[in-house]
């Protein structure tokens, strides 16, 4: 599976973090405006001097961005988790994932993929009961779709507060804005909210322990190789601080499943997110 990002959205996603005008980083690199606005629009920086530049100007990581852009870096393939299924949806084509965790006969979303149907389908073949369902963040990508659930089952929601807003949908009695560090129990697993404001106010990743591999769910906190937009962009720098502090210090081996591309682990975005810190 590509990356979700590309290197025009990196570098596109550090500016408009940092509220820096297309003029301001041509002024600072000593680029043209025209060749920052090709460079976001995907045309290949001249060579890899334009890019260390860049790095340097937009306080990002040039070895990971040079290997993005020249050597296609992708995030070797993780072990397969039997306690988790991914459901894939789309949206005109945009793909997104989801995710059910189950054990011991019962079972826990974490998104919808914009593909309730599918969960339900999963749910029903494999006559597990369905115990909640977790969202990421409000964005319909990833939450349309759960009043089909709610009809089948109607379980707890797990949400951040800030984020009902966002929802097309009317909150019903059964939403649930979790603490911090909240266990959410599914068969003899545990889920973890993990409050990770910055993609949207009131984003939530969930942390699942008792399996054979540390595992969380990301949502648009994390892609592989880069992050989610901040929105609204005000929240860069808390954004960059719930993907460092929160995400990226769980242990190396975690794998990370995120709402868009591939599933990678935090060594791997250690060593090739262009957004993480040096170590």
């Amino acid at each position: 599976m590509p990356l979700e990002d590309d290197f025009c959205d990196i570098i596109k996603k550090a500016r408009v973090g940092q509220a820096w005008s297309v003029e301001e980083v041509a002024r600072f690199t000593g680029l043209s405006g025209a060749s920052v606005t090709a460079l976001e629009q995907g045309t290949p920086p001249r060579d890899k001097a334009d890019i260390r530049t860049l790095a340097a100007t937009l306080k990002l990581r040039f070895a990971p961005l040079e290997q993005i852009l020249f050597d296609q870096w992708v995030p070797r393939p993780t072990p397969s988790i039997p306690e988790v299924e991914t459901i894939r949806g789309d949206i005109n084509g945009y793909g997104v994932n989801g995710y059910i965790v189950q054990d011991s006969g019962e079972a826990l979303l974490v998104d919808t993929a914009y593909n309730a149907p599918a969960m339900i389908a999963w749910l029903e073949s494999r006559k597990v009961r369905l115990t909640g369902i977790c969202l990421t963040h409000g964005h319909a990508d990833h939450a349309e779709g759960i009043q089909q659930l709610l009809a089948r089952w109607p379980v707890p929601v797990y949400m951040g507060a800030e984020d009902v807003g966002l929802l097309r949908w009317k909150p019903l009695e059964g939403l649930v804005a979790p603490q911090d560090g909240r266990a959410i129990p599914v068969g003899r697993l545990t889920v973890h909210c993990l409050a990770t404001p910055g993609h949207t106010p009131g984003g939530i990743c969930y942390r699942m322990e008792g399996g054979p591999q540390p595992v969380c769910f990301v949502g648009d906190t994390l892609f592989a190789g880069s992050i989610g937009k901040s929105l609204p962009p005000n929240l860069f720098p808390t954004h960059l601080d719930s993907v460092r502090a929160r995400l990226l210090t769980l242990p190396h081996d975690c794998v990370l499943l995120p709402g868009h591309g591939p599933t990678t682990t935090v060594h791997e975005e250690l060593n090739h997110n262009p957004f993480a810190l040096d170590y």
